[in-house]
């Protein structure tokens, strides 16, 4: 995952309409026998296409420009003008595109094969022949092609997972992911070991299963931009079950799991909307008693797994807890 890029910045322009003909068809024996002139073609498309092939921005990296065709011109003998050539970019689902200078979200592509036309072509000029009528025999006008768009856009992609494992820096979120899935994150013992989403399938019972992405880490601040900040919070917006992973030898589990609530709110108040569950990583080290006493440092009504990666203690309950908060009516944690 080293080539993972999840945001990218682009000069797009749609094409220009061609302008309508204004033309008289002449024969051998009228040399004005009435307006025949065609309409411009339209401008090409540019259209953003949802593939499930792809998890990464990275084959847009070097396309700074993309530019459509332009119409062409309509010309006599009624001949309308080609459409200018649409341009199809496919994208991983979940990507969005904003207006850089207004902030706006014009396309989001969530389906495999899902398109959308971020940018229209400018509509081709209507021709001579158009504008003929009983008391305009001979309207010597066409009209002009419609311009397209241009501006620069930016494309961000936001990782499409059911479950989000939210921690701070060496919590074991990817200890945890690579002991129910398949998917094998750089583990290591320092801060920010995990640099880019990690996406994983959690087999479930009787054949079924779900999304788990291990993001990287928050820390205090990031909602502001600090250690990996906005890069790392834009990808929580699509989960629709947060499992905060606190370790067992946390100094003060509450605590940590405030901070990392805040975090959520600050950047967007509608992360509060989500399910809220907890892990408290790393318990084999924790005797009964030890487990009653962070437990009652925990919010009453936010569900708990107390799971070690390493003994795979906890992970069957926890694989039940996460499947019914995810088939279970969305209603607001509770902080």
């Amino acid at each position: 995952m080293e080539n993972f890029v999840d945001y990218i910045r682009v000069f797009c322009k749609s094409g220009h309409g061609g302008a309508g003909s204004r033309h008289f068809m002449r024969t051998k024996f009228k040399a004005m026998a009435g307006p025949d002139g065609g309409d411009g073609g339209r401008g090409g498309h540019l259209i953003l296409k949802g593939n499930g092939q792809l998890w990464t921005l990275l084959h847009l990296r070097w396309y700074k420009n993309v530019i459509a065709e332009n119409g062409e011109n309509g010309s006599g003998d009624n001949c309308t003008g080609a459409n200018g050539k649409d341009i199809i970019i496919e994208v991983p689902l979940g990507t969005i595109v904003r207006d850089e200078e207004t902030g706006e979200v014009e396309a989001e592509i969530m389906e495999e094969g899902q398109e959308v036309i971020f940018m229209p072509g400018g509509q081709g000029g209507r021709g001579n022949a158009y504008f003929k009528s009983a008391t305009n025999q001979a309207p010597e006008y066409a009209q002009p092609g419609e311009p397209g768009r241009e501006g620069w856009k930016l494309l961000e992609l936001k990782v499409l997972a059911d479950v989000g494992l939210v921690g701070f820096p060496n919590a074991g979120k990817s200890t945890l992911l690579s002991a129910i899935t398949a998917a094998r994150p750089k583990i290591a013992n320092y801060a920010f070991t995990t640099l880019t989403p990690q996406l994983g399938m959690v087999a479930y019972r009787e054949d079924k299963s779900f999304c788990m992405a291990d993001l990287p880490g928050i820390i205090e601040g990031a909602h502001e931009g600090k250690g990996l900040g906005h890069r790392f919070l834009r990808h929580i917006e699509r989960n629709a079950v947060l499992l905060f992973v606190i370790p067992a030898d946390s100094a003060d589990h509450r605590k940590e799991y405030n901070v990392l609530v805040n975090e959520l709110e600050q950047y967007n108040p509608e992360m509060l909307d989500k399910q809220f569950l907890i892990a408290i990583s790393k318990s084999d080290m924790l005797d009964d008693e030890l487990k009653a006493a962070i437990a009652a440092e925990l919010p009453p009504n936010i569900p708990h797994v107390f799971i070690s990666a390493v003994t795979q203690t906890g992970l069957q309950e926890l694989k039940d807890v996460l499947w019914d908060a995810l088939n279970a009516e969305v209603s607001p944690s509770s902080i």
